[in-house]
């Protein structure tokens, strides 16, 4: 169903674009809803029934849009969802419009492993430095991985740059074994 899940992603981007709405926002709004939905299994059978009727549905998810401040392009989404039955999707559509946006704004994201906490100048010039290598906008994300004993380790899409102590021992260890 993955197809399901990119329809609807891409249909999304070009509103969010052809609005010009703020992307981060919008997912933020997609990724509250849908964690409301996953902490709340009332909510789930609610939106998920076939026999409540729709009018009851939309009344639910405007009043979770009002007391939560979501943009109405957002609940616009989510009530289509709802109508046709592929609320169960949202987690997986949002997974999707993140990459599609990504794309369409040439946005790369980066994972960041260190051996130890970075600090915000450090994470900065990580990202700097991963801009410039991919020539595009880098959004990071980054976590802590005590094994590489020193360095930071960076995946962006399928390519992995290895700047850790970790990595420099292997590359040695196999030099003089060969």
């Amino acid at each position: 169903m993955a197809s399901v899940a990119s329809t609807y992603a891409r249909a999304f981007a070009d509103v969010v674009l052809a609005a010009h709405l703020d992307a981060n926002r919008a997912i933020g709004g997609l990724r509250h809803i849908s964690a409301l939905l996953a902490e709340s299994t009332e909510l789930r059978r609610v939106w998920e029934n076939p026999a409540v009727p729709a009018e009851q549905k939309r009344k639910l998810l405007d009043a979770i849009v009002q007391r939560e401040e979501i943009e109405r392009h957002v609940r616009n989404l989510v009530a289509v969802l709802i109508d046709h039955r592929r609320i169960a999707f949202l987690d997986r559509i949002v997974q999707q419009l993140e990459k599609e946006l990504d794309a369409r704004l040439g946005l790369a994201e980066a994972f960041i492993s260190s051996a130890r906490e970075l600090g915000d100048a450090e994470k900065r010039s990580l990202e700097l430095r991963m801009e410039k290598l991919t020539g595009k906008k880098v959004r990071a994300r980054f976590a802590i991985d005590a094994s590489l004993l020193g360095g930071a380790v960076v995946r962006v899409g399928s390519t992995i740059y290895d700047g850790s102590v970790k990595g420099q021992l292997e590359k040695i260890k196999e030099a003089i074994s060969s």
